[in-house]
């Protein structure tokens, strides 16, 4: 892989990590595109390293605050507070809730990463799953559009989002789709549900690549580090404008362009 290609991936990495349109299809049509073979164990682990710094830069002051809470809320158990405590402060409850949405998606990715990695090896199964990822945000708008916030958010809620992101080890199926959608199917005010989603996949991240960081060392090298670089600046960027864009617009520019993209590709592969 050259240092031109390694940043193209980085930046559609960094893109597509964030925006709800598949990181996963996205990585597999570009390298078919660009004549890259899968890239190997070591770029991809940096490639996700990148996009976990970017959120955990973006997002820093709510991580600070999450980790001092949780701290608190562990207190309070001993205390006799834990319940009061979640109440009055949001931010120990919503530790919580991560943590609670965080361990339907480590089962799903634990029981069947074998599986689904399997679907990897094609652009026709992406394509499909791209197109119901486009379904999901279509309707998600539609079906149920509500206020709630980080006070009307409950344990029951979560497990169904982490599910959900669970179901997102599916190539084609868009991580931060599937969480903002479910967030939006349950009630959810669209800028509560995009800030839930963005911070659970911080674990989700850290969990998928946890033994295999060992393996950064061996991509240190120019080409890699380029792609990395790239991640961590688009990521970033991409955050802030997908969350300026569910602030003003609705998510239907990513549902079309989910189906074009998802049809399209399933047109040139059934002619190559």
């Amino acid at each position: 892989m050259d240092i031109f290609s390694a940043i193209i991936i980085g930046i559609i990495q960094g893109l597509t990590e964030f925006l709800p349109i598949s990181s996963s299809a996205h990585l597999i049509f570009f390298q078919e595109l660009l004549g890259v073979s899968q890239s190997n164990l070591s770029f991809e682990i940096l490639l996700h390293l990148g996009t976990l710094i970017a959120v955990i830069a973006y997002f820093i002051k709510d991580i600070i605050k999450l980790i001092e809470a949780f701290f608190l809320s562990i207190l309070d158990i001993f205390s006799g507070k834990f319940k009061k405590g979640l109440n009055i402060n949001p931010y120990k409850k919503l530790a919580w809730l991560i943590i609670i949405a965080s361990i339907p998606t480590g089962i799903i990715g634990f029981l069947f990463k074998d599986i689904f990695e399997g679907m990897f090896q094609s652009v026709t199964i992406p394509a499909v799953f791209l197109i119901v990822t486009g379904v999901l945000l279509y309707l998600s708008q539609r079906i149920n559009i509500g206020n709630r916030n980080i006070n009307d958010i409950n344990s029951k809620d979560a497990l169904i989002i982490g599910i959900t992101q669970g179901l997102a080890i599916i190539p084609g199926i868009s991580r931060s789709g599937s969480t903002l959608s479910t967030g939006l199917f349950l009630g959810l005010n669209k800028e509560f549900a995009a800030k839930f989603s963005f911070i659970l996949s911080i674990p989700a991240i850290i969990g998928a690549n946890l033994f295999e960081f060992k393996n950064i060392t061996a991509a240190l090298d120019i080409t890699y580090l380029c792609g990395f670089i790239a991640a961590i600046i688009v990521g970033y960027l991409t955050i802030s404008i997908l969350l300026e864009i569910i602030k003003k617009k609705k998510l239907d520019i990513f549902a079309y362009y989910c189906w074009i993209v998802g049809i399209a590709i399933l047109i040139l592969s059934t002619f190559t």
